[in-house]
């Protein structure tokens, strides 16, 4: 018998627009893997074991089946987004347990595609940290489960890396999407401003937030993409060559990138180079202030999420966090300081096309109860592992993940893809050369 877990989107949408499987078959095979794994992985807070099946069948009966681009596919949605009839908690006991009366847009255009959402998945608190645990669960990394999974779309991650749905719906303010991505092995594309509708807490931490796709493959990612942003973003029909700056340094001062995703890099650049695309070691011209207007517009960001939630039932690392955003709530808001970091960076864009650079500076912290933890610690944590990411927050610039390569320990390493704005169909073209030169194996070996 044909097995459904483990298989793409594209393969899933092709099977069931055939009618080679039906949509109530695909789902339930999906929810039998999370019963039977998750209780290890720890990817959903709510599994949606009893709605999902119908959802199914009312996707089959669909007069334009044959035309769904993911007909039948279950999807995992990260808990800080609307999906009609559940309550989405963010992580945290401050928030309500009030049931959508709608689904957010993205939600509705993946529905609309077909998608039929199987569970809401894990997230720390208010979705702050790069890592993810709190209340209702710990998201751990399926290739080495002593290891968080990262975040804040940790559970997202979780769930397509160990099989139980095969793309999943995140989002990414400071690395969301690419921190999880790079830990689990998979593809995830943050778009650039406006590409995707945002719609994430209360003002999408003043613009830097963006929901994106967590995928295993290129294609699905481009196929999910697609959906989301209403827009194509299709492979050019012959090959450009592309100009490459290869950067190996941390845009932090102080923080070091571990070899082997400086090697990762490397490596990585080596295989394009022969594709004929034109790379040369080149450093953005990262500003010493870059630390401090990541964490005033992070912090200020929280503020602005926990304002209307009793603190009380707000974990301290969360308590401290917006207290100190209050103080940068009016600095941030005028958007001077992304401003200037986009006008010291485009002259660098005007001369590359992409940046490769490493996906994070050292794998994931372990699985553990950092919810409980102390401020500094968690910050410092989060700032020593994943310091290349936040850059393209504040610029609102497109940046990918891409798995390449693995560390010691057996787990997935993983590098970044960085573009101008619009660059989205660029970055997917240069990150499928890149799975087409080196292949990886798609879940974690769990069974």
């Amino acid at each position: 018998m044909t097995s459904w877990t483990g298989r793409t989107a594209a393969e899933i949408a092709a099977a069931v627009r055939e009618k080679r499987v039906t949509p109530r078959e695909v789902v339930a095979e999906h929810l039998e893997r999370i019963a039977r794994l998750d209780g290890r992985i720890g990817a959903f807070r709510k599994v949606r074991a009893d709605a999902a099946p119908a959802e199914a069948d009312e996707v089959a009966a669909r007069a334009d089946l044959a035309e769904l681009p993911l007909a039948g596919v279950p999807l995992a949605v990260k808990d800080n987004l609307a999906v009609r009839g559940e309550a989405h908690r963010d992580g945290s006991a401050a928030t309500p347990d009030t049931l959508a009366d709608a689904d957010h847009v993205t939600v509705a255009r993946l529905r609309a595609a077909g998608a039929v959402v199987v569970g809401l998945t894990n997230v720390p608190e208010l979705c702050v940290f790069g890592t993810t645990e709190g209340v209702h669960g710990t998201a751990r990394n399926p290739w080495d489960t002593t290891r968080n999974a990262g975040g804040s779309s940790g559970g997202s991650a979780a769930a397509v890396a160990a099989g139980m749905v095969p793309i999943a719906l995140g989002n990414d303010g400071m690395g969301s999407l690419r921190i999880p991505a790079a830990n689990c092995g998979l593809v995830t594309i943050k778009p650039g401003f406006g590409v995707v509708p945002a719609g994430i807490g209360n003002g999408d931490w003043f613009g830097m937030s963006e929901n994106g796709p967590l995928a295993t493959t290129v294609e699905d990612a481009r196929l999910m993409l697609s959906v989301l942003a209403e827009n194509g973003f299709e492979s050019a029909e012959q090959r450009p060559s592309y100009k490459i700056a290869v950067s190996v340094r941390s845009p932090l001062a102080g923080v070091s990138v571990t070899k082997p995703y400086t090697n990762a890099v490397r490596e990585a650049a080596g295989l394009l180079a022969g594709t004929g695309h034109h790379l040369h070691p080149a450093e953005p011209p990262y500003p010493m202030s870059l630390s401090i207007t990541s964490l005033r517009h992070w912090t200020a960001g929280t503020a602005v999420d926990a304002a209307a939630l009793d603190p009380a039932l707000l974990t301290r690392r969360t308590r401290v966090h917006a207290a100190l955003g209050r103080r940068f709530l009016g600095s941030v808001r005028g958007g001077d300081s992304r401003e200037r970091l986009r006008a010291r960076l485009t002259p660098f864009f005007a001369e590359h096309d992409v940046v490769l650079a490493p996906a994070l500076a050292r794998r994931s912290p372990k699985a553990g109860p950092w919810h409980e933890r102390g401020w500094l610690r968690n910050v410092l944590v989060n700032t020593n592992y994943s310091p290349l990411t936040p850059p393209w927050n504040l610029t609102g610039w497109p940046a990918m993940s891409v798995p390449f390569g693995t560390l010691p320990s057996g787990a997935p390493c993983a590098v970044q893809l960085v573009g101008r704005p619009g660059s989205e169909a660029v970055l997917l073209e240069v990150a499928g050369q890149l799975e087409t030169l080196r292949p990886w194996q798609r879940t974690a070996p769990l069974d």
